[in-house]
């Protein structure tokens, strides 16, 4: 047994993934952000779907083609279908934000080649 809230550093210098399952069809992780966003210029294209939780701390993804920016506070979750291009705006400096993401591959459903 394991706990999510383990080992959690105070600052990182970039943001920490940590896959605690993973098959051939999912995978989950955990992300730690401190203050963290994606890189100017830099949108997610992922083939697979992502659930994402936010467990901790506070953060802010935008979508291309939106100009408004969607808030995550404690506890708020999202689909963000696979080749939804979306970035990470901004993460709480302060404090940890955990995330807890589901990927799914969605392309080949199980037992399907």
């Amino acid at each position: 047994m394991r706990n999510l809230y383990d080992n959690l550093p105070k600052s990182l210098p970039e943001e920490l993934v940590t896959v605690l399952l993973e098959s051939e069809h999912v995978r989950v992780e955990r992300i730690l952000s401190t203050g963290h966003a994606s890189p100017a210029g830099f949108w997610y294209d992922q083939d697979e779907d992502e659930w994402v939780l936010l467990l901790t701390g506070a953060a802010r993804l935008r979508f291309e083609g939106r100009e408004a920016e969607i808030p995550l506070c404690v506890g708020d979750y999202l689909l963000i279908p696979a080749h939804t291009r979306h970035r990470v705006e901004w993460t709480t400096p302060a404090e940890p934000t955990v995330w807890l993401a589901v990927f799914l591959d969605t392309r080949h459903p199980p037992g399907m080649v």
